[in-house]
């Protein structure tokens, strides 16, 4: 075919067009009277989701999914020196510092530059992006101290702004604990109710003041904002390599020249959202999930929207940060809406709630809550003992549950694979952690100091399991078993131990050498398959005895310090539970049974086995307490137009079903004693509960074990628990903040905007990290939990704690695997079985908040123990029986707690007391609180102490003086004055806390002794640490390698 002439000439004429190198105006800032565009570059790299955190830093395992942060920041830092105009922000410091200890001192230097000139700014600063549903406030706190002290020690700064921008729901306390009292001026966040985003869009209310805490109230309030359509850029603006969105194509010498049709793009996306933003600033953001592998690819069209953008005058558009898109917007000097409480429960659209995260993994996430324990008590005894530079240390369990607090790990929805990984590092930091426990205690506890201390504690990580070899000795050839109890509380706790023996002719001698009560309960047949099973994993090989018996006594134990019980063998046997079998009848159906040594009382139907009421004479309480167990049918989806299965997030039922009991003719199973008593319930095949009523206790403990769920019918399952009462709860109920503030939630109701409920049950479910509680106007109905779960009240009077979770289908939202967790041994696979506690406990109207805040710290913070063998009588000769870390006369008001006692690397010690009250919250102890630290400290002389910021990483005086203060739409520019406690006297040292206020701070102790003399001080400091370590991790028989064989947690 002959080609035209003309048209030959033409197309040489582009072929051969002269080439020239464009520059870029870039260098655009703020133009007032004009629409703001702030592009904001950014990576959202989550540390551990579909691969583990590893895997996603070097790029391995990519048949899952390509994404390697290293190549994230080894491309970002030469694409922001090619252009001093460009920006980026980064967020997960697990990863950067990975990344930091591999760089040379160029490198680093280059890096520190960029920072320095804001180029790259790092944002959030925490070791990870911490779910806000179900960790604990403590260790979101101990995450982001570790991120922000890294920060302020390598590049001297403190971040300014929170970046949460991917957890399901935000909580109170990340707005004001997380948000204020660290110092930053912003929060944004991308997740929220479809239903309240919609409302807030129409009302130009997506950024807001939220004012998390009714304490605190103004004095911890932020600016915070959440985005359009979540953390993404606009429709049309992705530029990754392989991205489908047009590029800006602005070579007129090639075909498909689009400059302008880019420019109105961009220019209709800004102006769409302008219209459901206040002020003349928008932020886009640019970026995704682990975007920036190739940073030229971005950076290179955003120079060009920004040229070309700013050539056609209808916009603004500049590189930004969230730091000056915050700071032009208080520059606006506007007046925004407030927002209170929280944005739980949170649901993407219609039928999809993300409540089921609230208990998914429940494994994991009693394994979190029980190193998260032992960290703090293992710094305590660090402290106490000294921070060593050789030996071992609790930084590698600290990073392990730093890590673990990610969004998609502690939260249950990670693949199976990237859990294990979070256990395994988990096992591998407490396995340090239990080595500087067992050193540290044989220095502390000899009375001639460390160097010549030879005693070898043990420590009982299967505990949990009641495998307990230390405890379980032979004692008649006449050995003594000598259990050190650490008690890591600031006031003085009494409370009952369980420890697995072989013999039941035991006697138990306290610190002065006098016997004190005992009691012993056969362990029941159920325990001792669990315990066989499970410690056979752990050993490669079942144990070779198992224990017959739990011995049961009380222990005292000082603030911040230790007791010593001995254990020996006598003629005669502790007292021995009664054991009493109740038989199903037809006869008299008023028959019943009362349970409680004390003034607690349980009364169950003989007949029936079921709980009746619940008695406390004390207390003048007599109410009808009924407990149950049922099932939700997990919902396959299949009937929907736009399916949605229940999942690792979501929570969707297809109708629930009571379990009634199998066991038909033996209903209950009793043991009594002097010391407590046991309730046994078999309630089917897999579920199995105890509940124990103490003589000295006020509540009830609900021991379940549950699992492996049934699946034979080809249906996932979602088990609950309820307590029925007859308090008119009237559709309210109250549930934790993080364990801190407790929130009033409302059935089918939010107080943001009107809800059409299209879930009934799960979208009335919230996080439980500490308890739930309903109430009316003569009663409280408390229950408080061992680890995070889901709860409601669906039914007025009632109150339901999901338990465990096992689910065939994906629910669509990434992760792409069922949340069927399996326990394979010995090539023998099973569903998982879950152990866990809650506490119930009925009180008279406003009487219960000393429960509930008191016990909740002992649930955190249970008994340490440490075991030895002795000889004789050689330890009383060698070893000190008792101690207490503060003076002999003191200890913490019963409403502070200390949440930190930590020396850090360089010598310093980081020391934070919370008060536990709210105001209002208990007539006596939502007061002002007071805590001497010349007593706290008795033995040691502080030379300096500053009060820092929540993260440690400024003076607060200093944050305080940096803090934006903003306006609040209808209030009046001068706000009621918030209860805060006095600057500390340096020469009164007392600290005053006001109620729910956290203070920090950084102190220096005058070592004015020797070396030699220190070492004989320590020896004065006595603390034995010791914790149950549920079987998440395994030695193989074989090999001795660390192999995550089973996610089985108790207690």
């Amino acid at each position: 075919m002959a080609v035209p002439l003309y048209l030959l000439i033409l197309l040489v004429g582009v072929l051969c067009g002269e080439s020239k190198f464009m520059v870029y105006n870039t260098s655009q800032s703020i133009v007032p009277g004009k629409l703001n565009v702030h592009l904001v570059p950014h990576t959202h790299d989550d540390v551990g989701w579909l691969k583990t955190v590893d895997q996603y830093y070097v790029g391995s395992n990519n048949s899952i999914q390509g994404a390697c942060v290293q190549n994230v920041l080894d491309s970002v830092v030469p694409a922001l020196l090619a252009d001093k105009n460009r920006k980026f922000i980064y967020v997960e410091q697990a990863f950067f510092q990975r990344w930091w200890r591999d760089q040379s001192e160029t490198v680093q230097s280059t890096v520190k530059q960029l920072v320095s000139s804001g180029q790259l700014e790092l944002i959030n600063g925490g070791m990870c992006m911490h779910d806000e549903a179900v960790p604990h406030y403590i260790d979101m706190i101990d995450q982001t101290t570790l991120g922000h002290r890294f920060i302020k020690e390598e590049f001297g700064i403190t971040p300014r702004i929170g970046w949460q921008i991917d957890p399901f729901g935000h909580s109170a306390v990340q707005a004001y604990l997380l948000g204020a009292e660290v110092g930053f001026d912003s929060l944004f966040f991308g997740r929220i109710d479809y239903q309240d985003r919609a409302k807030r869009k129409a009302e130009k209310s997506l950024e807001v003041v939220w004012r998390g805490s009714k304490s605190l109230s103004s004095s911890a309030q932020i600016f915070a904002g959440a985005f359009p359509e979540n953390y993404e850029p606009p429709k049309g603006f992705y530029f990754e390599v392989n991205d489908d969105s047009p590029v800006v194509q602005d070579d007129r010498n090639l075909f498909d020249y689009n400059v302008q049709d880019r420019v109105n793009d961009f220019v209709a996306a800004a102006l769409s959202q302008a219209n459901i933003t206040r002020t003349n600033h928008i932020m886009w953001t640019m970026g995704t999930d682990f975007k920036y592998q190739y940073a030229h690819t971005w950076f290179r069209q955003m120079d060009k929207l920004i040229h070309y953008v700013n050539q056609d005058g209808r916009i603004n558009a500049l590189y930004s940060t969230p730091s000056i898109y915050t700071d032009a917007k208080y520059a606006t000097n506007g007046s925004w809406p407030i927002k209170t409480k929280d944005f739980f429960p949170y649901a993407d659209r219609v039928n999809a709630y993300w409540t089921g995260y609230f208990t998914s993994r429940p494994a994991l996430k009693g394994y979190v809550r029980m190193m998260s324990g032992y960290y703090l008590a293992a710094r305590q005894l660090e402290f106490f003992n000294g921070r060593s530079k050789s030996g071992p240390n609790t930084d590698s369990l600290g990073d392990a549950l730093a890590i673990a607090q990610h969004h998609d790990a502690v939260s249950g929805t990670e693949k199976q694979h990237v859990a294990d990984d979070y256990a395994k590092r988990l096992s591998i930091g407490y396995k340090e952690a239990e080595d500087l426990v067992a050193e540290s205690l044989a220095c502390l506890a000899s009375k001639t100091g460390c160097q010549n201390a030879v005693t070898k504690f043990q420590q009982c990580p299967l505990l949990n399991i009641s495998y307990c070899p230390p405890s379980e000795i032979d004692l008649s050839s006449g050995k003594k078993l000598v259990v050190v109890v650490y008690n890591s509380l600031g006031w003085t706790r009494e409370d009952v131990l369980r420890i697995p023996v072989i013999d039941e002719n035991v006697t138990v001698w306290d610190s002065s050498g006098q016997e004190i009560e005992s009691q012993i309960i056969p362990i029941s047949n159920g325990s001792l398959g669990i315990r066989n099973y499970y410690s056979a994993a752990y050993l490669g090989k079942a144990p070779s005895l198992s224990p017959a018996y739990w011995l049961a006594f009380s222990a005292s134990v000082p603030p911040l310090g230790f007791s010593t019980y001995t254990i020996s063998s006598a003629k005669r046997t502790a007292a021995a539970s009664k054991r009493q079998t109740f038989y199903k009848s037809r006869g008299n159906k008023n028959d019943i049974v009362e349970v409680g040594p004390g003034n607690l009382k349980l009364v169950y139907s003989g007949n029936e086995g079921e709980l009746t009421r619940y008695i406390n004479n004390k207390r003048s309480v007599n109410a009808s307490v009924q407990q149950s167990y049922s099932f939700y049918l997990a919902h396959d989806g299949s009937t929907d137009l736009e399916p949605q299965a229940a999942g690792a997030y979501i929570f969707r039922p297809n109708g629930s079903f009571s379990i009634k009991s199998e066991r038909q003719q033996v209903p209950l199973t009793v043991y009594r004693g002097p010391i407590l008593d046991e309730v046994h319930q078999t309630i089917n095949s897999w579920i199995y509960q105890i509940t124990r009523v103490y003589k000295g206790k006020e509540h009830a403990e609900v021991e379940f074990t549950v699992g492996p769920i049934p699946i034979d019918d080809g249906i996932g399952k979602e088990i609950v628990t309820r307590i029925s009462t007859n308090i008119k709860s009237n559709k309210t109920f109250y549930t934790d903040s993080s364990g801190r503030d407790f929130i009033e939630r409302i059935r089918d109701y939010r107080a943001d905007w009107s809800l059409q409920v299209n879930q009934p049950v799960a979208g009335n479910y919230y996080p439980i990290n500490l308890g739930i509680y309903m109430k009316d106007t003569n009663t409280e109905l408390s229950i408080l939990v061992d680890r995070s779960v889901g709860g409601s009240s669906i039914v007025d009077g009632q109150v339901e704690l999901m338990l465990h979770r096992r689910l065939l289908h994906d629910d669509s939202r990434g992760v792409a695997e069922a949340l069927n967790e399996t326990v394979c041994v010995h090539d023998e696979c099973t569903g998982l079985t879950i152990q866990g506690k809650y506490y119930l406990r009925v009180d008279p109207q406003g009487e219960a908040a000393k429960w509930r805040r008191s016990f909740g710290q002992q649930i955190y913070s249970p008994f340490l123990l440490a075991f030895a063998e002795q000889d004789g009588d050689k330890w009383e000769s060698s070893h000190v029986p008792t101690f207490s870390g503060v003076d002999a006369s003191y200890s913490l008001p019963e409403n502070v707690a200390m949440i930190t006692l930590q020396e850090l690397q360089d010598g310093k010690v980081l020391l934070r007391l919370a008060h536990l009250y709210e105001i209002e919250e208990d007539q006596d102890l939502s007061v002002m609180a007071s805590v001497e630290l010349k007593k706290l400290f008795p033995n040691k002389t502080i030379s300096k102490i500053s009060e820092m910021s929540l993260s440690a990483n400024q003076e607060r005086a200093e944050m305080l003086k940096k803090r934006l203060v903003w306006k609040v739409e209808g209030s009046n520019d001068v706000e009621p004055t918030v209860l805060r406690g006095r600057p500390i006297d340096p020469s009164e040292l007392v600290v005053e806390l006001a109620p729910m206020e956290i203070r920090t701070f950084s102190i220096d102790f005058n070592y004015k002794s020797s070396t030699s003399e220190r070492e004989t001080n320590k020896a004065t400091f006595g603390v034995s640490i010791s914790r149950w370590w549920p079987c998440n991790m395994f030695l193989t028989g074989n090999d001795q390698a660390l192999v995550h064989v089973m996610r089985f947690v108790c207690h």
